[in-house]
């Protein structure tokens, strides 16, 4: 039997609005040995509840853990009513504030005269309770009225977990639907994936063979068609679909061929339903139009509306100049005069064309153009960036506060949704965004959303970096609209007579190597094959640790997880190096994979309450096993640049060693030293586009190691699968029709 705890819930601390609770229980009876010093004390709990009456005993399954920030916890996966039984628990029951206008004495005459089963006769038929002396015919109705409801919802969120629905999911679908949710369940459970969030096809697709759906139900179809395309839209960037594309994904997974008039049809209803929109031929998520849309109608608002000046600009320019010892080129100064003449800039440029320089100095002449305190150019101006680490380079270039897009939106995880949108906006009067090529669709016009039209907006980046991971290319169509104002930046910096990262990345946009071959200060090729290529590596790392340098300051990083020269093979050969087994190092083992104190480790996905986001890299500060640990078990201790959080076994899922990591991943960050391997076994990954991030990330030395096929191969791929867009020619129609 799973572990439980019984106990009588006695307070609420925290309800948010889909069921997830934070409450205190008196515990009376447990099975788990680690719960048994808690008998006859208050704790606190948490979980998803279709309700919980106050003094009522429960049954709670789930596990005791120690949050890092809120201490010791039972956290609950599912749980169950315990109805009272004796005479004195009913009366109890009866006579709480469930009940309005039941007293002790009228709960004590209906257990004297229905005996201990008096609720179960009252559920049975409401007239029972005729047989209690002196009742009124209102009572009567309350009664059985609230018992009712009291045991339909139970039973509801009881029927769903029975179907294969955790208890989350169960309470999120109770919660929609209320008492119809059984009717809604059985007459077409397809309908709650859009209704009801986060809950998924395939789960609903395998519950509803439980109740005889049959395999070609036209609700299956039509479910199916729009899983595909969020799927599709989610693997190929794409913002709109094709036709053929959506329905030969179907089959694939439906495993059954369908007619194309049939198919058209069922596409058609979606269409009529509002959760698609067909533009031409172009089959869109009713979502992805919207933000395409609004994108554009947003920008023309910004674009149509008046420019400022300002006297005496480039006087000032020059102070600014004089202040920070710099001297601005003539598209640098272009820039800083646009942003803050223009509603709307793109600045784009490659590493060491001087980008960073441009915001400080955005920023310093608005507050000396506006004649701002401190504090008023930290209220009217914002920095963003969509990753924590980008925004805390912003942070510790500019000496402002920045922040991810995310928190600036006020994101709610639990309903995810942001809480600034256009309902509700931000009245920030210049925002700069950098990263810009990591924002997809979606995240930029849920941005726009929160802003007024009395605002200035600058786009920062390289559109020759990876585009974002969800869908669109929204820097690169912007610039191609030819709309926007866009400075391109040119000119390297930071480049001396026998550096080579920038420029080299400039030779890798262009297409045009050099000396890539040729060992520079910041930079060196090491031929090798694919056979050798691993141990060359660890060479490397082992004279980069003679050298002073340690696991922060260098991060090597591959297109591939798998294969020989993949991630998941390198990280383990690397751990040895990096940081080898010792007496003093505490290890656990998950799965085939040892975590060690001292290890470099990468999140995996967002923690928000924990201030720790996908793609953090972190090292394990100290592991405590079961004998030390308040919770009897193995707990992992992580430090993400001063915050520590703390992971428990069935946690482990959530981070991997970091030795060596994506490219996908390195997006936002900058490392001392980059180490990049490269084989033809990477062939199917190696394009222009990757290679350039890789090597951009490389702040004082970039190390290239493996077969300079490879390399060259690379760089001249420059095949990247063109993502579906529609956002570049609508901005370019807008004033060209």
């Amino acid at each position: 039997m799973a572990d439980y705890i019984k106990g009588k819930f006695k307070r609420t601390i925290f309800e948010s609005n889909n069921g997830y609770v934070i409450g205190l229980v008196r515990v009376k009876e447990t099975n788990d040995s680690i719960m048994e010093d808690y008998i006859n004390k208050t704790i606190t709990f948490t979980g998803y509840f279709a309700d919980l009456n106050l003094d009522d005993d429960y049954i709670f399954y789930g596990k005791l853990v120690e949050h890092p920030k809120y201490g010791i916890q039972y956290n609950v996966d599912k749980y169950e009513r315990i109805k009272p039984e004796d005479k004195d628990g009913i009366v109890e029951f009866l006579a709480s504030d469930l009940f309005p206008g039941v007293g002790e004495k009228l709960a004590t005459r209906i257990v004297d005269t229905l005996g201990d089963n008096a609720l179960d006769k009252i559920l049975e038929d409401k007239n029972n309770l005729r047989m209690v002396p002196k009742i009124q015919e209102k009572k009567i109705d309350t009664i059985y009225s609230v018992l009712t409801k009291y045991e339909e919802s139970h039973n509801i969120v009881v029927y769903l977990t029975e179907l294969g629905f955790n208890m989350k999911d169960s309470l999120a679908i109770y919660n929609k639907y209320k008492n119809f949710t059984v009717s809604t369940i059985e007459n077409n459970i397809y309908d709650i994936i859009d209704e009801v969030e986060n809950i998924s096809f395939k789960k609903v697709d395998e519950i509803s063979k439980k109740l005889d759906f049959a395999y070609d139900d036209i609700r299956r179809i039509k479910a199916c068609a729009l899983y595909i395309m969020n799927n599709l839209s989610f693997e190929t960037g794409d913002t709109y679909l094709e036709y053929s594309d959506i329905k030969s994904e179907c089959i694939n997974y439906l495993k059954f061929d369908i007619l194309d008039d049939d198919f058209k049809n069922i596409l058609d209803e979606l269409r009529y339903e509002g959760k698609i929109v067909l533009e031409k031929d172009y089959y869109y998520l009713k979502q992805a139009y919207q933000d395409e849309t609004y994108i554009v109608s947003k920008i023309k608002k910004l674009l149509d509306k008046e420019t400022d000046s300002y006297e005496f600009f480039y006087s000032k320019l020059k102070q600014l100049e004089e202040l920070y010892h710099v001297k601005y080129n003539k598209k640098q100064e272009l820039a800083i005069e646009k942003a803050l003449t223009n509603n709307i800039l793109i600045i784009n440029g490659g590493p060491g064309t001087g980008k960073t320089t441009i915001i400080k100095a955005i920023i310093s002449m608005y507050q000396e153009v506006n004649h701002l305190t401190f504090d008023s150019l930290v209220e009217e101006t914002k920095l963003l960036a969509p990753t924590g680490r980008a925004s805390k380079r912003m942070s510790e270039a500019t000496n402002m506060p920045a922040s991810t897009i995310h928190r600036f939106l006020k994101w709610d995880r639990e309903s995810n949704s942001f809480n600034v949108d256009e309902y509700n906006k931000d009245y920030s009067k210049l925002i700069i965004i950098d990263e810009v090529s990591m924002i997809d669709l979606n995240l930029f016009a849920s941005l726009l959303r929160g802003l007024t039209d009395n605002i200035k907006l600058v786009l920062v980046g390289d559109f020759n970096q990876l585009p974002s991971v969800g869908a669109g290319n929204v820097l690169k169509d912007l610039i191609e609209s030819s709309v926007i104002d866009t400075i391109e930046l040119d000119t390297l910096y930071r480049q001396s007579e026998d550096s080579y990262i920038n420029k080299l990345a400039l030779e890798i946009k262009e297409n045009d190597l050099s000396n890539y071959l040729e060992t520079k200060d910041d930079y060196t090729f090491l031929e090798c094959n694919s056979y050798s290529l691993n141990n060359n590596i660890k060479e490397i790392v082992k004279k980069i640790i003679e050298k002073g340098y340690d696991k922060k300051q260098v991060q090597i990083m591959a297109p591939m997880y798998i294969g020989p020269n993949g991630i998941d093979r390198l990280n383990k050969e690397l751990q040895d190096v990096f940081n080898p087994k010792d007496t003093y190092k505490k290890e656990v083992s998950f799965g085939d994979i040892v975590f060690r104190e001292n290890d470099k480790v990468l999140q995996l996905e967002n923690m928000p309450d924990e201030n720790v986001f996908n793609g953090d890299i972190g090292f394990i500060e100290y592991i405590l096993y079961p004998s030390e640990s308040d919770s009897k078990k193995t707990e992992v201790y992580v430090n993400y640049d001063g915050i520590i959080v703390k992971y428990l076994p069935q946690d482990l899922i959530k981070i991997k060693h970091a030795f060596i990591i994506s490219i996908h991943k390195s997006q936002g960050s900058e490392f001392d030293i980059v180490v990049l391997p490269l084989t033809l076994n990477y062939r199917r990954m190696l394009y222009r586009k990757l290679i350039y991030t890789a090597i951009t990330r490389a702040k004082k030395k970039l190390i290239l190691i493996g077969e300079k096929e490879a390399f060259l191969y690379a760089v001249a791929n420059n095949n990247e699968r063109v993502r579906n867009t529609n956002l570049k020619d609508r901005l370019y129609n807008m004033y060209n029709n």
